[in-house]
């Protein structure tokens, strides 16, 4: 008898996961239907918002409320839609400078606002009522900082609660009852998934809700929808989840809301590849959070199995930018064998609508254990300077992408010019602009410094690094951005 009661138990459990999987497939496919074009930019900002949620106010089974506002008094509007008894809140943007899921969001109503995909539809909104507070912190946003403008963590605001967008992420919680919550954040692009050379991607997490981190039933649902929405990302990025530690933090939202009876999930949206401003990682949270909710719907994910919550690997930070690998470097007479990573950091422009990027070494010595989004083996080669080219520009329109490669390929990786723009940050050729009385510093390769010199074999310049990106001097090929400008 038991034997047939498993055998049905985990018949069950495959038929709902093969209709999920139906779903995602369709999802995933039909995407670019769906996706608000209008926020096509990492930089996004509160006023950006307000033309959709004027749509959705005026959209059948919408509802737009304000609950909120933040502190420069920017409005917090709760967006619902469904009739069903199980709530399932969606917040995002609790940091400013982490909106990938804001994106998402907006993608979601789309495809809930449309006339497709009926019968799934029909589940979701007939039993669930689904609510998102986009953009918590419109203030941190307008200006791409992760803090509000006290500078206070949102995040770490949930016992003090001395935040107006803290007050209001709490009293909407708490009127809400909700039984699901989804705390949606952006992560560095610098954690990889333990042990392997994959970007997180996506990270989860079932929040801790007190220090022997236990697991009741509020807390498992919580497990198992990671689980589920796990196995929608390798399908699409394989390898490329990561877990968080689950080490209890008591003013922490996402702890607390567990602890106050809403199955809490944690979406963490890391780095992709050749996706700078995360529009795959954007697609892969309107999939894998749509696929969820609709499981939430069916009730699918109370067949999954606790102990593969265990199996997905925990989050590492252990990646760089560029990676160069072996390289021989000689100081002092003597020679040495370096591993160098970098790190490009963005600098905002004014308005904070873009960026310029300002690198530097990170770490160096034996980084075996570290991983690169770009690697480059140079055991064939040689660390060298980079000199300043013996010329004085009048003016720095006067390079030509044809003359930057010849200074490059004789080893110049710096060039004078009479007149610099004041209002020029960056220079978008790939040779840094000095002034005419810049003194450059003595050369060496040091945590914290830019990274700039030549690559050399056999006598020859083969390869130069520019403020951390590679180029090959033979082709000119390289994914370059900016040089940097020193007055």
């Amino acid at each position: 008898m038991k034997y047939h009661l498993l055998l049905l138990s985990l018949a069950c459990s495959f038929t709902g996961w093969s209709q999920s999987q139906d779903i995602t497939s369709q999802l995933y496919e039909t995407y670019e239907k769906y996706k608000e074009v209008t926020l096509d930019k990492r930089r996004i900002k509160h006023h950006q918002l307000q033309p959709l949620l004027s749509t959705l106010k005026t959209t059948d089974g919408f509802s737009v409320t304000k609950v909120g506002k933040s502190i420069e008094g920017r409005p917090l509007s709760l967006i619902s839609i469904g009739s069903g008894k199980i709530d399932v809140f969606l917040w995002s943007q609790m940091h400013g400078n982490e909106p990938t899921a804001t994106q998402s969001i907006f993608d979601i109503c789309n495809f809930l606002k449309s006339d497709d995909f009926k019968e799934e539809k029909e589940a979701i909104l007939d039993n669930l009522r689904v609510h998102f507070l986009p953009m918590l912190n419109p203030d941190g946003a307008e200006r791409f900082q992760r803090r509000n403008m006290i500078g206070v963590d949102i995040n770490r605001d949930a016992l003090r609660l001395q935040s107006p967008e803290s007050q209001t992420l709490k009293r909407v919680r708490d009127s809400l009852e909700a039984d699901f919550g989804f705390n949606l954040h952006d992560q560095s692009t610098y954690y990889n998934a333990e042990r392997t050379e994959k970007p997180a991607t996506i990270s989860y997490l079932a929040p801790a809700y007190n220090y022997e981190k236990e697991i009741n039933e509020t807390r498992g649902n919580a497990m198992k929808v990671i689980v589920f929405m796990n196995n929608i990302i390798q399908k699409y990025a394989p390898g490329h989840v990561g877990k968080y530690n689950d080490d209890f933090e008591p003013r922490a939202f996402g702890d607390n809301i567990q602890k106050w009876g809403t199955s809490t999930i944690l979406i963490e949206s890391g780095g992709y590849a050749n996706d700078l401003e995360k529009q795959e990682i954007r697609k892969l949270n309107y999939v894998s959070i749509l696929s969820a909710i609709y499981t939430i719907a069916k009730g699918n994910y109370k067949n999954i199995p606790l102990a593969d919550y265990e199996k997905i690997p925990e989050n590492d930070r252990k990646l760089f930018d560029l990676k160069i690998m072996n390289a021989n470097y000689e100081l002092l007479g003597k020679k040495y064998v370096l591993d160098i990573g970098m790190n490009r950091l963005e600098v905002d422009l004014d308005g904070n609508n873009d960026f310029w990027y300002s690198s530097r070494v990170i770490d160096q010595g034996d980084l075996s254990t570290y991983y690169g989004y770009e690697t480059f083996d140079a055991s064939e080669y040689t660390i060298k300077a980079g000199q300043t080219a013996p010329m004085l520009l009048s003016d720095p329109d006067q390079l030509t992408e044809k003359k930057v490669m010849e200074l490059l390929q004789q080893g110049y990786t710096y060039v004078r010019s009479q007149n610099i723009p004041a209002d020029w940050l960056d220079f978008r050729m790939p040779i840094h602009l000095i002034s005419k009385v810049y003194e450059l510093p003595d050369f060496s390769v040091q945590v914290g410094v830019n990274p700039t010199f030549i690559l050399e074999k056999n006598g020859i310049n083969e390869y130069v690094v520019i403020n951390g990106f590679l180029i090959d001097l033979e082709s000119g090929r390289g994914d370059f951005k900016n040089a940097m400008i020193y007055r």
